[in-house]
């Protein structure tokens, strides 16, 4: 509008006055930090009475397959004595002194992408830990070829057999992928100190007379059965064996007071009220932190709670479609993964690379990306290192494909949403009114493959 010159008289009402009469179209308070939460509306909700939920499995041996974690000073790299328990052959050796000095005996060798670490054919006789990088574990294929058998990285292991005095020769050869170190230690300097230390000897002796029980390929008691006979054979006897401490489940909380003037919530309450839009945008913000908790709570977070045998590395360091055809084929019936925006992009790049353009899938009016009909659903909560690495995680669902599950607990008190409560608090002597919000939930995996990690995703290619 062009303004008026100086000395003519205005002929109509001008807008800054009318405005003043007119009703303003408002919104509702807007907020940039909600999410999609796909993993809230995609993880079917278990009612957990008492606050508990036990999850019973049947009786699995503990193999030690875990990660071992290291120390680092400057260049130098030391294993943690204590981590030196997740090899299998000390997981129930706890001599601290005797941990010490293995721990000392390892030697540190720096590597570089291509360097062979150890060499079918020739002597197995050293315990390697991987510190950090990636190395090929490589065998031979049924045709003569090189296939690899497996990824590792840093915490990996391999030739623990050397504890236990079994000595052969590599059926396998280790390659490094990339630059990277590995902590060795040599079978004389494990000789010398057994010979040393009585209690780490007569550990290792009854680790090789102590019988094992029978076990399937999953590592849990075996459950006897014939089949294929005739005649009257004699039937073996069986029972299912349970674990004897099961793993139980605690409900989290999140929790905040909200805060609302009482002059604020007698006198602007017309055209919004303001205690409900309050209330809104501070639920929102506990959901959007509860859906944190499910992927990051060291305790119950989906990525603190897979099996280590359902964790598995990038071949080449970003996501291609042979890593995700990897991560399905660990478990049956994956519904879905959950990746974020940038492990997405990442996917996608690496698809258009090789002239493959997946079929998205539909899902609640939503096109979303999905690799072999199993959508890909977008999860900023999963955190991206500063070495531009992150996660992608395939998950089955339901307690009737034993798979994850959410725990929450309906009809508790003053209750505003399923397990959220909003109670009054009170008014204050400043006219101030408080309301306590409350979620309370978790997370449970029911049986180990329910739950799949696609770890050191590469975004910066």
């Amino acid at each position: 509008m062009t303004e008026l010159d100086p000395g003519r008289s205005q002929l109509s009402l001008g807008v800054d006055a009318a405005r003043n009469l007119a009703t303003t179209t408002k919104t509702v308070p807007q907020m940039q930090e909600i999410s999609s939460r796909w993993l809230l509306r995609m993880l079917p909700w278990v009612q957990v009475s008492g606050g508990t939920y036990r999850v019973n499995r049947r009786l699995s041996y503990t193999l030690g397959d875990g990660r071992v974690s290291f120390t680092t000073a400057g260049s130098e790299v030391r294993v943690v004595p204590a981590e030196l328990r997740e090899l299998p052959s000390l997981r129930q050796f706890d001599d601290p002194e005797v941990l010490q000095a293995l721990a000392d005996r390892f030697t540190q060798r720096d590597f570089s992408a291509g360097d062979v670490l150890v060499q079918a054919g020739e002597p197995a006789d050293e315990v390697v830990l991987v510190a950090h990088g990636k190395v090929n574990k490589i065998g031979a294929g049924p045709y003569g070829d090189e296939v690899v058998l497996a990824v590792l990285a840093g915490g990996d292991h391999f030739g623990d057999e050397a504890l236990t005095g079994q000595r052969g020769d590599w059926d396998f050869t280790v390659k490094a992928q990339t630059a990277g170190t590995a902590l060795f230690l040599p079978g004389d300097a494990l000789r010398e100190l057994v010979e040393r230390s009585q209690e780490l000897r007569e550990h290792l002796r009854a680790l090789e007379t102590t019988p094992k029980g029978p076990q399937n390929k999953y590592g849990e008691a075996a459950i006897e059965v014939s089949a294929g006979h005739s005649g009257e054979p004699d039937l073996p006897g069986t029972f299912v064996e349970y674990e004897l401490s099961p793993r139980e489940y605690q409900l989290s909380v999140a929790q905040t007071v909200l805060r609302v003037h009482t002059r604020v919530a007698d006198l602007y309450n017309d055209p919004m009220d303001q205690v409900e839009q309050q209330l809104r945008l501070t639920i929102e913000a506990l959901r959007e932190r509860q859906e944190h908790e499910l992927i990051n709570n060291t305790e119950f977070g989906l990525l603190h709670n897979a099996d280590l045998k359902q964790r598995i590395h990038t071949r080449t360091g970003p996501p291609t479609p042979d890593d995700l055809d990897e991560l399905l084929s660990r478990r049956r019936r994956t519904q879905f993964f959950l990746a974020h925006p940038r492990a997405i992009a990442a996917f996608g790049r690496e698809c258009t690379r090789r002239g493959i353009y997946p079929v998205g899938a539909e899902f609640g009016g939503h096109t979303v990306p999905a690799w072999r009909g199993v959508p890909i659903f977008p999860c900023n909560k999963i955190p991206i290192t500063g070495s531009r690495t992150t996660s992608i995680l395939a998950l089955r669902t339901g307690e009737d494909d034993q798979g994850v599950v959410g725990l929450h607990q309906t009809g508790i008190p003053d209750e505003y949403q399923p397990s959220l409560s909003v109670r009054f608090m009170g008014i204050n002597e400043k006219a101030i009114i408080s309301y306590l919000v409350s979620a309370y939930y978790s997370a449970a995996v029911l049986v180990p493959d329910a739950l799949g990690i696609l770890e050191d995703v590469e975004l910066g290619h």
